[in-house]
């Protein structure tokens, strides 16, 4: 597309409210701004001005994979968002760009691989297997975010990261702080500190260690001057909180499944297409309210025919790339045997989720176990009186009664 053909003409301003929606239903405005076009423009309940957003799966890969879109850029912007409050850290990796980003992701990148998550594949199921059987012992009815959905995933990120087990409990607390809106700025940044100190202390104590967890992967680097030892915190902080996500994923997952015996069914069934279905799911569940963090753009750029011009904030919204159907047929339809499925759930580009890998094998494990081992799962309670999370940027139940 010409310079001379890029239209001026500005779209409308959406306003986009916090919205608490329950259960796996789709966000009705971001479903209207899809409708309204390729790229529209956003306003956020918190922040200053507008955004541009872009829903098309093809435009969010070419966002989020563009050098000229700036995430270092956002640290001096009061962009337009849905947190109320946004205290990024100077240097943090989620507002990094190449070759800075590129350097403190490689330094931890051996724990994320397909190798570094088999190691602790073993540990990980054993660990899920002995909360399965104190569930199964203290019977029905149970919650299964808290016996199962949430101990799990804190289990194995602190595996991985190399937190003793006794210190679990810590760092799901200080997560929740983090991560909830409800609490207010000085809660969140509280927590945020002390967790920093605590992996300031352990990244510290294995500076010389030739151990495969994150924490030790970091105290290497920072021995050998690879990172320094703030950028090693703000990376295990970031890795440390990532990894209960898995919990909000998983709640969505098996609600969905637990309101529709069938896909349960055909799951048991067949076991040999877990895999893929686990894929579809991951797809089609809303992982999180509105958008996560924006772009600057650091020159012109043209998209769909319109101008973006330097110094405009815009997002990506991975949720309805995920339901384009130029690239998924029918993409409100749950389709286990959907080939293939180049689904962005864990996002695109250099600022990828590292944890990909780690909450498949997850997902996996948890299906195959509460699959097999409870063949009469279900719900205890109506699916609308499951009570889904407020006031929070992460979508999940905050509890999944269940019987069997």
């Amino acid at each position: 597309m010409t310079e001379e053909t890029l239209t001026e003409i500005l779209p409308p301003i959406r306003h986009w409210p916090a919205l608490d929606l329950s259960g796996v239903e789709f966000d009705p405005v971001l479903t209207e701004l899809m409708r309204e076009g390729p790229i529209t423009r956003i306003q956020l309940p918190n922040g200053e001005g507008w955004a541009w957003l872009v829903t098309r799966y093809e435009d969010v890969r070419t966002v989020t994979n563009d050098p000229r879109f700036s995430r270092e850029a956002v640290m001096d912007r009061p962009v337009t968002r849905l947190a109320p409050h946004f205290i990024p850290e100077r240097g943090a990796v989620g507002f990094l760009d190449p070759p800075d980003h590129t350097r403190l992701r490689r330094s931890v990148a051996a724990a994320f691989t397909a190798k570094g998550v088999e190691r602790i594949r073993e540990r990980s199921r054993r660990m899920l297997e002995e909360l399965v059987s104190e569930l199964i012992q203290d019977g029905p009815p149970a919650d299964l975010t808290a016996t199962v959905l949430s101990p799990f995933p804190i289990a194995v990120i602190c595996e991985l990261m190399g937190v003793p087990a006794g210190d679990r409990h810590l760092m799901h607390t200080w997560t929740q702080l983090i991560l909830s809106s409800s609490h207010g700025a000085d809660v969140s940044e509280k927590a945020k500190k002390e967790m920093g100190a605590y992996f300031a202390d352990l990244i510290g104590q294995r500076e010389n260690s030739s151990a495969e967890d994150v924490a030790s992967l970091l105290g290497a680097a920072v021995g050998q001057d690879e990172v320094t030892l703030q950028e090693a915190v703000g990376l295990a902080v970031l890795l440390q909180i990532g990894g209960e996500a898995v919990t909000n994923n998983s709640g969505q997952l098996f609600y969905v499944l637990l309101t529709r015996p069938d896909l349960a069914e055909r799951l048991r069934a067949e076991p040999e297409i877990r895999p893929q279905a686990i894929e579809e799911l991951l797809r089609y569940i809303p992982h999180r309210n509105a958008v996560g963090l924006s772009r600057i753009a650091m020159e012109d750029v043209g998209i769909q025919g319109v101008r973006i011009r330097a110094g405009d904030a815009i997002y990506v919204s991975y949720l309805a790339a995920n339901r384009d159907p130029d690239v998924f047929p029918y993409p409100e339809t749950i389709d286990f045997d959907r080939s293939p499925n180049p689904h962005v759930s864990f996002g695109f580009g250099p600022h990828y989720c590292p944890g990909g890998m780690l909450a498949r094998m997850e997902e996996q494990l948890l299906v195959d176990a509460l699959l097999d081992r409870l063949p009469r799962l279900r719900l205890a309670v109506p699916p609308e009186k499951v009570p889904f999370k407020k006031g929070a940027l992460i979508r999940g139940p905050e509890a999944l009664p269940v019987t069997w």
